[in-house]
């Protein structure tokens, strides 16, 4: 006799839609990479203009512009090394359909930030105002957040609702201290390490992990 095919519990259609949502799918290295070498990197720089602001660095402008310029090239370099580690891994990289969306939001984020840097970036030089250049950045903290907050709705983890929450905070800080240099610099510094480099770090580890365990 042929064996009676096992019927679905409501258990098991239960245990079927987590592992949609929570299953194994992989963070890509670009973004990992993208939070840590960003958040390390700029936060850098922002300890570097403290250090100018106070009087603690006094660099030849040309020591200034090398510096800032080598912390982007830096950057760039990181990037394209994980971009290409990730063409690498090919299709394996996919995940789960959370992990899909969580990809897209970032990558949408990530778009919009672009077009606030173009605007806030041409509002700056026409109107001889650096202070509008720095609005940006607090645009940019208040998507980081939202992206967050959805990535916590998918992936339940508390360190995604903290970086959402935080992000916010500094988002509101920042808009509020763009006429405090000193002061916004050091929201910005502790927010690119804790917002940024943190996170990356933990989604460097899991990525790792996940391709050690394949």
């Amino acid at each position: 006799m042929s064996a009676k095919p096992r019927l679905h519990s409501p258990e098991d259609d239960l245990a079927f839609m987590r592992s949609i949502v929570e299953g194994g799918g992989r963070t890509p290295m670009t973004l990992a990479v993208c939070y840590l070498a960003g958040g390390l990197l700029y936060g850098l720089q922002c300890l570097f203009h403290i250090g100018q602001a106070v009087g603690l660095i006094r660099w030849p402008d040309l020591a200034n512009l090398a510096f800032v310029v080598l912390i982007t090239i830096s950057f760039l370099a990181v990037l394209t090394w994980a971009i290409l580690k990730d063409r690498r891994e090919g299709p394996a990289n996919r995940g789960t359909t959370a992990s899909r969306s969580l990809n897209a939001a970032f990558s949408a984020t990530g778009m919009a930030n672009t077009a606030v840097i173009i605007v806030f970036g041409v509002g700056a030089y026409r109107d001889h105002d650096f202070a509008i250049w720095l609005y940006y950045a607090a645009i940019v903290f208040a998507l980081q957040a939202a992206a967050w907050y959805m990535a916590w709705t998918l992936k339940r983890k508390g360190w995604m609702l903290a970086t959402a929450l935080g992000g916010w905070l500094t988002a509101v800080a920042l808009g509020l201290l763009v006429r405090e240099p000193l002061w916004y610099l050091g929201v910005c510094t502790v927010a690119l390490f804790a917002l940024f480099a943190l996170p990356g770090w933990i989604m460097f580890r899991d990525a790792r992990a996940a391709r050690t365990a394949v």
